[in-house]
Parts: structure tokens; C-alpha cells; sequence
């Protein structure tokens, strides 16, 4: 499992969880404003679908 932070457009932000979704499993997404306000903040976790052979899980360790 993973964590996921992306910053875009407003209007991008469901084309966005849309691929994701069809990517990876993914949980609840959460939206922020950015700072500046002219953007948001998508923060999600992730995990490969079992079904994808090409998803290999990241096994190196982290610091």
C-alpha cells in the first residue's frame, strides 16, 4: 500500500481519480485547496490490483 499526493486543476481532479481508480485500488480520496487557492490537493492511498501481472509490489526499503 502507498500513498498518493497530487496537486491539479479543479476541473481535473475526477478525470484524475477516475484513472487512478482503474489503475490501482484505491481508498477515499481527500481534497484540499492549495494555499494559493487556485488549485486542489488530492491525497489518496493505493494498492496494485491482484489481478495486474505487470504490478509488482515495491519491496525496497525505506528510509
Amino acid at each position: 500500500m502507498f500513498d498518493i499526493r497530487i496537486i491539479c486543476d479543479p476541473g481535473d481532479g475526477d478525470d484524475i481519480l477516475h484513472t487512478l481508480g482503474g489503475a490501482f485500488r484505491t481508498g477515499t480520496a481527500r481534497s484540499y485547496p492549495t494555499r494559493d487557492g487556485m488549485r486542489q490537493r488530492l491525497y489518496l492511498t493505493a494498492d496494485h490490483h491482484p489481478d495486474n501481472p505487470d504490478a509488482t509490489p515495491d519491496t525496497s526499503p525505506t528510509t
